[in-house]
């Protein structure tokens, strides 16, 4: 890594030719800092910056939790931070510079939507770290690609599921057909079929087709009239636990639910619906969580002592990287030999002794 001092002294002397350059030459990139960041030490010797994806930094997502990751670094590590909030694709690449021209020591890009332009950025300056979140990396020694098993977590949510279920049958659906969604249906139908073989009662999952490795989507993040409309008919096939992996649309699934009128739950994905969307929280199983916040942190201590590495990183349930959030309400509700049986099989994933894929 180069010396902080000297990637500071670069930048300020970039500051009024080249960023400028940068901000006003495309035009509607938005000031690093002004949507939202807090600010580290003024003494601080460290920035680490991050540029979301036009998701926002409220999306109740991986936008979300990763701002969260940063302001914990910031408290917990004493260094600045500073970000830039994408509106659309457009905003990608200029704030990526933006944050470049401000002598970041390491820029976190959020989302796989973003790996062109980072990859680009790193391309471009060798001296800069880069983290982009959601993706791997390759070929680049100032680039590390940050990943998540989450068939792991999502497997014991799947197993949860099954074992909490009245009718057996239960259901899922996604924004867009990629891994990073479709690595939590997977491992939730292969934990719901771990149960049914474990103990011959019989499971439908609905939304997922493992042969085919296809199902049902939205087509993308937003659409929340689209996810309405598969939750309610999963909901008319008998589903009673549902796990839409689309982002915020679980709103969506909420409202099929209540008009339903049936006692039917969710489980969340990416962070803590429960506790992060509490209007929600009588509704919510469980969340698999992608604990992107502790990992963005481990990543940013690692960079300020020196020991930043372009080596992919991969949350498990073992590095607490991924995991099952706490039952809050249903705790009661939940058998305590089923709560034991996810412990067990937590043990024997991190073990290898269970396949999650």
């Amino acid at each position: 890594m180069i010396a902080t001092s000297r990637k500071r002294m670069l930048a300020t002397i970039a500051a009024t030719g080249a960023a400028a350059l940068v901000l006003v030459g495309c035009g509607n990139a938005p000031e690093a800092g002004d949507n939202g960041s807090k600010e580290g030490s003024d003494n601080s010797d460290f920035l680490a910056c991050a540029v979301s994806d036009e998701g926002s930094w409220n999306d109740k997502s991986f936008n979300q939790v990763s701002m969260l990751g940063m302001t914990e670094a910031k408290d917990g590590l004493d260094i600045e931070i500073k970000d830039a909030e994408s509106k659309s694709e457009e905003d990608y690449t200029p704030n990526l510079e933006a944050m470049v021209a401000k002598g970041c020591d390491i820029t976190f890009a959020v989302g796989f939507k973003i790996v062109e332009q980072i990859n680009a950025a790193a391309t471009e300056n060798p001296d800069s770290n880069f983290v982009i979140i959601d993706s791997e990396a390759e070929g680049l020694d100032n680039l590390k690609g940050m990943t998540w098993e989450t068939t792991q977590s999502a497997f014991l949510a799947g197993y949860l599921s099954a074992a909490y279920s009245e009718s057996k049958v239960i259901g899922t659906y996604g924004g867009m057909n990629i891994p990073a969604v479709t690595d939590f249906m997977v491992g939730f139908t292969n934990g719901a079929k771990y149960y049914e073989e474990e103990t011959g009662t019989k499971v439908t999952v609905l939304g997922w087709d493992a042969d085919k490795q296809d199902g049902d989507f939205v087509g993308d993040f937003e659409n929340g009239t689209a996810a309405k409309s598969i939750s309610e008919g999963q909901i008319e096939a008998g589903a009673d636990v549902i796990m839409p992996v689309a982002g915020g649309l679980f709103g969506a699934t909420s409202e099929a639910i209540k008009e339903s009128g049936k006692d039917i739950v969710m489980i969340g994905v990416d962070l803590d619906i429960a506790k992060n969307s509490p209007q929600y929280a009588d509704q919510i199983l469980t969340s698999v969580e992608k604990q992107i916040n502790v990992s963005i942190y481990d990543v940013i201590e690692s960079a300020k002592d020196g020991s930043f590495s372009s080596d992919g990183y991969v949350g498990t349930l073992e590095n607490d990287g991924t995991r099952l959030s706490p039952f809050y309400e249903f705790e009661d509700k939940i058998d305590a030999s089923i709560i034991e049986k996810l412990d067990e099989l937590k043990k024997k994933i991190i073990a290898g002794e269970v396949e999650t894929r």
